[in-house]
């Protein structure tokens, strides 16, 4: 039985394995063609898998580019300026990332000479990386027997085991039954075929059975109720915070930016000041942060984060001087060079708008 069993999970990553040799991304961070002995480079895997946390394919290939042709090397990344990295990153969201990164990049170079360890546990051991990028960083640059498992993996495997348990409980589950999957060779391959299966073929709606490798031993399709796998718990409902941003311009156009604190959302970035975001709306002239001429900016801008929904009322002003701590005015022009987040861009298309 075990023989068999060893023979079945063998031609299941051949057969998948030889649909990715045909049908796989061509992606600007992946070695592909296995037959000529290339190996994926550790930085740019490490590289794209913390660019595609929380992101599509399509909004980082650009931004990889932008990188790669801006630090060529992890050394290069590590000695880099944080503002700097943070200015490339901007748009991009979930900004601890980028803070990570670059500490990540030091840690490589200054614990290890610049080369990515290639064991998981060291890998672990690197700033901001958690347990699925160590195990991509692992399988695909050094062809270690780890999957890695995204929510395209998650999918994938709920439909093939037909789990009928909801996410994120099954969550273990699946990262069993898609270890036990991984082949002895081509490990990295196969990480990679089985993202690229869940992202082109089965995907969330309307999967593509009838040229999956995989749809003869495919649980799921063969009791018809792959496109319903997987099963997720009920969302809890998403809550409103409430704030004020403060618009602040001197006599010659210059806007008043200010980094936020290095902890907490949005930690080290720029920012247009804004007062706490908070559950219950605080009238203006509680939070305004000194006496001036305020002028409400006509509506609101709303922004969607991970955990809340924001909105943000808008307050313009004029002062010559720098009121507030870590905080400096920046010629208008200069504004999209900034490191801003994705939020913040909002504010001053807002302000700008009605100017």
């Amino acid at each position: 039985m075990a023989e068999e069993g060893l023979k079945r999970g063998a031609d299941q990553a051949g057969r998948l394995l030889a649909w990715y040799d045909a049908h796989g991304r061509d992606l600007p961070w992946r070695v592909k063609g296995h037959h000529t002995g290339e190996r994926q480079d550790p930085y740019y895997v490490w590289l794209s898998e913390v660019m595609l946390q929380q992101t599509t394919v399509a909004a980082v290939r650009d931004y990889f580019r932008k990188f790669v042709a801006l630090w060529p090397t992890v050394e290069q990344l590590a000695a880099a300026e944080l503002d700097d990295v943070l200015r490339a990153w901007a748009g991009l969201g979930y900004y601890a990332r980028a803070r990570n990164l670059h500490a990540c990049a030091r840690a490589v170079v200054e614990r290890h000479g610049g080369r990515f360890p290639s064991s998981h546990e060291a890998l672990l051991a690197l700033p901001g990386v958690g347990p699925y990028t160590a195990a991509a960083i692992a399988a695909i640059a050094f062809d270690g027997r780890h999957a890695a498992v995204d929510g395209n993996v998650e999918r994938v495997i709920s439909r093939y085991h037909a789990i009928e348990q909801p996410l994120p409980d099954s969550k273990p589950l699946i990262r069993e039954l898609a270890n036990a999957l991984v082949p002895t060779r081509r490990a990295g391959d196969f990480a990679q075929a089985i993202m690229d299966l869940g992202a082109t073929l089965c995907t969330p709606k309307s999967p593509n059975c009838l040229i999956c490798p995989w749809t003869d031993d495919c649980r799921g399709r063969i009791a018809g109720s792959a496109a319903a796998l997987p099963r997720k718990a009920a969302k809890k409902a998403v809550p409103t915070r409430h704030g004020h941003a403060w618009w602040i311009t001197r006599g010659d156009g210059a806007v008043l930016l200010r980094r936020r604190p290095e902890k907490g959302l949005l930690g080290g970035m720029m920012e247009v000041p804004s007062s706490e975001w908070l559950a219950q709306r605080k009238n203006a002239e509680e939070a305004f942060p000194f006496p001036a001429r305020w002028q409400r900016v006509p509506g609101t801008v709303t922004h969607t984060f991970t955990h809340f929904h924001l909105e943000l009322t808008v307050w313009k002003a004029e002062a010559e001087e720098a009121a507030m701590a870590a905080s400096r005015f920046v010629p208008r022009r200069e504004l999209q060079s900034e490191a801003l987040p994705t939020v913040m861009r909002k504010i001053i298309a807002h302000v700008l708008g009605d100017a």
